[in-house]
């Protein structure tokens, strides 16, 4: 299932930034995802996740895991930072419908 995101940098002087991010996969406690901006470990980013449905939901990351894939790409793994038990469940009903999306396509079997 295809997720759409973003990620919002604040800088100290008050401006921002928004970068989008490839999402790899999602669970309630965090997220893995690709980008093109270099960012910092144990730093912690203001996100928004819109899922299944098209709800949206608005998140803190901290990074926790990055790795260089290549010139222009990261791949980073991040986790939830104060999320609310209604966006959790919300998170883990998306993760729920693409792990039955995936069997039914085939993906779960070998």
């Amino acid at each position: 299932m295809e997720l759409s995101s973003r990620l919002l940098i604040k800088n100290l002087n008050g401006g921002e930034e928004n970068i989008p991010i490839e999402v790899v996969n999602v669970s309630k406690t965090g997220i893995g995802f690709i980008c093109e901006n270099e960012l910092e470990a144990n730093t912690v980013y203001e996100a928004y996740l819109t899922i299944w449905m098209k709800e949206n939901i608005h998140a803190f990351l901290e990074i926790v895991r990055i790795e260089k894939l290549d010139e222009k790409r990261y791949s980073y793994g991040a986790i939830f930072i104060g999320m609310s038990e209604m966006d959790s469940m919300r998170i883990e009903v998306f993760d729920t419908m693409g792990k039955m999306e995936n069997q039914e396509s085939g993906g779960g079997k070998e």
